[in-house]
């Protein structure tokens, strides 16, 4: 098995690029492949024979394909392929009577775009607004709830996390929680909004982020059972050599 900084390759149809990481908090192997990209990392104990971990990793091998070949694959936004808003699968449409991206009984018209360039772009713009007409008014109604004051909310395209919280009171969100059902999208909002009051993950956190949705974890597991699905669709515009 051919090993270069710190990435083991394991051989196969096709090569599997595994990144090797030591950490002194790590107790015992632990193979992961993320859910949102498919890259598989292999953390280990810092004394852990290489050699022990590379059999490990062969003993796994079966388990490692199947689990990478479960990751969502890109999707390209373009008319007539579906995505997901609001929990529901909606056709992209195009129209030559609209000048901008319209919902419509279970449709997402946009726009007809002879060069096929602006569709995923437009569509991206869309819901980035969607998104902050529904995270906006959430994280008021939990901080409210709260007695707190959030200083500003954010939207990323972030692939690490959902959300976030500062110090400083500042919301962070991912705009590609409208995509995810509205109670998902609430989950994530009242969870930062409960990180102005403990800025940890700490038994009291939960507590109160079960005091503004007692139902949370429903959908938490949701996000992680289909946070991979939202972070599939490509927004960005068709590269040269798609375009004909």
């Amino acid at each position: 098995m051919l090993i270069k900084d710190g990435t083991a390759l394991l051989p196969g149809l096709p090569d599997i690029p595994v990144a090797l990481r030591r950490s002194a908090q790590t107790r015992r192997l632990n193979l992961r492949v993320s859910g949102l990209d498919g890259r598989v990392s292999l953390s280990m104990p810092p004394s852990l024979p290489l050699a022990e971990a590379l059999a490990f990793l062969r003993e796994k091998e079966d388990w490692l394909r199947a689990a990478v070949n479960r990751v969502a694959g890109p999707q390209p936004v373009m008319p007539g392929s579906d995505i997901l808003l609001r929990g529901e699968k909606v056709r992209i449409i195009e129209s030559g009577h609209i000048q901008r991206v319209t919902e419509s009984k279970g449709a997402l018209l946009v726009p007809t775009d002879r060069s096929g360039d602006r569709t995923a772009v437009r569509v991206a713009t869309y819901l980035r607004a969607a998104a902050q007409a529904s995270l906006l008014p959430a994280s008021e109604d939990y901080a409210r709830i709260l007695g707190r004051r959030f200083a500003a909310v954010a939207l990323r395209d972030t692939r690490s996390r959902w959300g976030s919280c500062t110090a400083q009171g500042r919301l962070m969100y991912s705009w590609r929680l409208i995509m995810a059902p509205p109670k998902v999208l609430r989950y994530v909002a009242a969870h930062e909004v409960a990180h102005l009051v403990h800025m940890d993950h700490s038994p009291a956190f939960w507590a109160c982020v079960r005091g503004l949705m007692p139902e949370y974890p429903h959908h938490r597991a949701w996000l992680r059972a289909h946070g991979a699905e939202l972070h599939s669709y490509c927004f960005r515009a068709r590269p040269l050599a798609d375009r004909g």
